[in-house]
């Protein structure tokens, strides 16, 4: 309690003297001032703990100089003191900015009430303060770890690039067609997967990914992969700014590539043609992707071609979003769908 300074502001010299005297037997340190305009210079001029204003001064009334000292930059809690009991001047002063208010009495017992308006205001700023340095710290320490998992998908992001570079050098050494084409559908994996955390690193949130920017990148390279001058591939997306969480946007993006894979390798063997891929939300809960074309379709008694592991993982994937694709029998090339919830 020695070391609270505080700032008694009255115009009246026995009740300033008083004041002085009976707060420092509380064990206070005390600094008086006459008038309004010379407490805000000695408030401006050192730093006080607390600061008491009487309302009925002359020249700068009580209010005035609240308004004065709120001014200053990090300023003091202000205890309002009046000898008025009207409920308005109450009112306004807690409006202005003041911590407490204290009606202005004859005899101790008045010092006692500012005694203890002051114990409670400082024990307010107190928590005040120690509130906004934990959120300040927890502030720095969220800057800080989003920076680092940042930097971590990043890495990873490079790592993978550079996994699918290597994956790419093998594939060309091969002569057997069919270890090739299946180096070159684990490289269309990666990259999907890659795309996750290039999104996530390159954004101001490191918890989920904007599945229209995430997809469109997606689906352009797709096009790239795929689309020659011989067999062209038109791969067109519709897709709404969904959110989803890093999970659940790595799943849905392995799904797409192995649908639209599976579209451009086996809807137009002869020809091009068109893959559409969509993705809307049902409601603020639910979302359906679909991947569609108009090719030849799938035969009733079609044999799976290729190693069947596009299959195991599209089925896999869409576990892991507790969901599973379903293909459209009316549709007149193929038509898969998967329904999911965003988290």
């Amino acid at each position: 309690m020695s070391e609270t300074r505080v700032l008694y502001i009255d115009d009246d010299a026995g009740i300033r003297r008083l004041a002085a005297r009976a707060l420092e037997r509380r064990g206070y340190r005390m600094t008086v001032a006459e008038t309004g305009s010379e407490g805000v210079v000695k408030a401006a001029a050192q730093r006080f703990d607390l600061i008491a204003v009487d309302h009925y001064m002359p020249g700068m009334d009580g209010l005035e100089t609240l308004e004065a000292l709120r001014r200053l930059p990090d300023p003091p809690p202000v205890v309002y003191v009046t000898g008025s009991e009207e409920g308005r001047i109450a009112v306004a002063a807690l409006k202005a900015g003041a911590a407490d208010y204290v009606v202005k009495t004859v005899g101790e017992d008045f010092f006692d009430l500012l005694a203890a308006s002051f114990e409670q205001v400082r024990a307010r700023a107190l928590l005040e303060h120690e509130k906004a340095a934990a959120e300040a710290d927890l502030r720095a320490s969220n800057a800080r770890l989003e920076a680092l998992l940042g930097e971590v998908n990043h890495r990873v992001a490079n790592s993978l690039q550079l996994v699918s570079a290597m994956v790419r050098l093998q594939a060309t050494a091969l002569t057997d067609p069919s270890a090739r084409e299946a180096l070159e559908d684990t490289q269309r994996r990666i990259q999907a997967i890659a795309q996750v955390h290039r999104r996530l690193y390159t954004s101001n949130d490191v918890e989920s990914v904007d599945m229209q920017e995430y997809l469109g990148a997606l689906v352009d390279e797709l096009a790239e992969t795929w689309s020659t001058e011989a067999l062209p591939r038109a791969l067109s997306l519709a897709a709404e700014p969904i959110r989803l969480p890093t999970d659940r946007a790595v799943s849905l993006g392995v799904i797409v590539t192995e649908l639209v894979t599976n579209a451009c390798k086996y809807a137009y063997p002869n020809s091009g043609g068109e893959v559409r891929v969509a993705l809307r939300r049902i409601d603020d809960d639910v979302f359906l992707l679909a991947v569609e074309d108009d090719g030849c379709g799938i035969p009733e008694d079609a044999v799976p071609r290729g190693t069947g592991l596009g299959t195991k993982l599209i089925r896999a994937m869409a576990q892991s979003l507790q969901s599973i694709v379903e293909y459209d029998p009316t549709h007149a090339g193929v038509r898969a769908t998967l329904r999911a919830t965003v988290r």
